[in-house]
């Protein structure tokens, strides 16, 4: 559930012989050094591929990477297999996707054929393959497009190693691209593949209309540089364990470790509105009569924030009708290192906003109903707005949320409500939601006051 529609609750109601490896969010690999080989005494584990790329790799290709590795014996080869993945990194008005796989094969001897010559079969399967993909011509299905690039042969890694690049996309859904790259060292093969694209934040679910995806120079350069990598820590693993067939890498805990997500600081309440809440106060409390008020602040790494709010969920409209309203001000500060308003952070977190907010627009569920989002000009550096209906939780409402930029601060205000019976709950069927039209005439009376008192400070007036 996006965490615009999570928030009206709160604005209304106040308060096979193989393991499995989870790493955790960033991988601290380094390369591993070549010692000196001794025979086995008893069955060896395989090579570690999660630790075999160095942090400055990770970090440039996959930032903030989820590391999992696979590692499992079958009657032809035993595996090792590692993935970094993140599918949903911020970049400005972008979301970016990218993601690493490694899959590291150690072949079985078959009969007469020793575990190198079977190794050397699958290169070749894998190359000629790769050739025959290059001037393949499959009968393209309506609307989808696909190009595969020239074979580009390696030089200088393992027993031998090429490159491939591929770019698809079908209809107005699927659009991807990826550089794979093939290597052989002894007897294991080693396949990589890279991954990476990025499509706007605002763009609407379930379409490829604003993907961008790696290009083809430089995916082979990427995964030219992988499989380099992988192939010495390989190469570094066999020195160690010439002549052995590895074992699957076993999980030394029961509990694997897990990542965990950085603590939310708890808001503080304050003990008096802040100034920049109280020149809307008037505008607030004329949608709000006889309000409860609550202020907040938190801080959370250059992010100031401080949330203002006026409820009444218990206003006679007459007849035995009870109304349920709200205002809330939600104002986040940004500054840099030195202190200084960032106006560039506020830029990127309200793209940010606007982006989840226009991937939803006219979109519905069961419980939640996303309007059209509308740019309003002439307010702030930048503005929107969208209506929701929610009927999800204990109390369900129709809101309006403004979204504002002006210089280092990014504002939402909000406007929700609904009516229902006294002696109905408030998230009976039959309550009815605040229509489009109070709530953002409301939102926008709040928005515009709001701005008023902080351009009338910023001016000294």
């Amino acid at each position: 559930m996006p965490v615009v529609a999570a928030g009206v609750a709160l604005l209304l109601a106040g308060g096979a012989g193989g393991a499995y490896l989870v790493y955790g969010r960033t991988s601290a690999g380094q390369e591993p050094a070549a010692k000196a080989s001794k025979p086995a005494t008893g069955p060896v584990p395989g090579p570690d591929v999660c630790a075999m790329l160095p942090k400055e790799t990770i970090d440039r290709l996959v930032p903030e990477a989820k590391v999992t590795g696979d590692s499992r014996s079958t009657d032809y080869t035993i595996n090792f297999d590692c993935t970094w993945e993140n599918l949903r990194i911020s970049f400005g008005e972008y979301w970016r996707s990218r993601q690493i796989e490694v899959k590291v094969d150690q072949h079985r001897g078959d009969g007469a054929k020793t575990g190198r010559s079977m190794a050397q079969n699958s290169f070749e399967i894998d190359r000629g393959g790769a050739k025959y993909a290059e001037t393949a011509k499959p009968t393209p299905t309506k609307g989808d497009k696909e190009y595969t690039s020239k074979v580009t042969d390696i030089q200088g890694i393992g027993d031998g190693a090429f490159a491939q690049y591929v770019w698809r996309r079908s209809g107005s859904v699927l659009w991807y691209a990826y550089g794979e790259a093939h290597a052989r060292v002894g007897d294991m093969t080693i396949e990589v593949k890279y991954q990476a694209d990025q499509r706007r934040k605002d763009a609407a679910l379930l379409t490829n209309k604003t993907v961008q995806s790696i290009t083809e120079d430089n995916a082979i350069r990427e995964v030219t540089g992988l499989v380099g990598q992988i192939a010495k820590g390989v190469a570094a693993w066999k020195a160690q364990h010439p002549d052995v067939l590895a074992q699957p890498l076993k999980i030394s805990t029961p509990t694997p470790t897990l990542p965990t997500a950085a603590p939310t600081p708890s808001p503080t309440k304050l003990a008096a509105m802040p100034a920049d809440c109280v020149a809307a106060g008037k505008a607030a409390t004329a949608l709000v009569p006889d309000a409860e008020t609550k202020a907040t602040g938190s801080t959370t790494g250059a992010d100031t924030q401080n949330e203002c709010r006026w409820l009444n969920r218990e206003i006679d409209a007459g007849g035995g009708v009870t109304k349920v309203r709200s205002v809330l001000i939600t104002t986040h500060r940004f500054t840099n290192r030195a202190g200084a308003p960032d106006p560039g952070a506020a830029g990127t977190f309200y793209a940010g906003k606007r982006g989840g907010s226009k991937s939803m627009e006219s979109f519905s569920t069961k419980e939640v109903t996303w309007d059209k989002l509308t740019d309003i000009k002439g307010m702030g550096d930048a503005a929107y707005r969208q209506y929701l209906s929610y009927r999800r939780g204990v109390v369900f409402a129709g809101s309006t949320t403004v979204m504002i930029r002006k210089g280092a601060l990014v504002v939402a205000v909000d406007y929700a409500g609904q009516q229902h019976r006294g002696d109905e709950p408030t998230n009976s069927p039959k309550v009815r939601l605040m229509p489009k039209k109070e709530a953002e005439a409301g939102a926008l009376k709040v928005a515009r006051a709001y701005l008023a008192g902080l351009e009338g400070k910023l001016t000294g007036s």
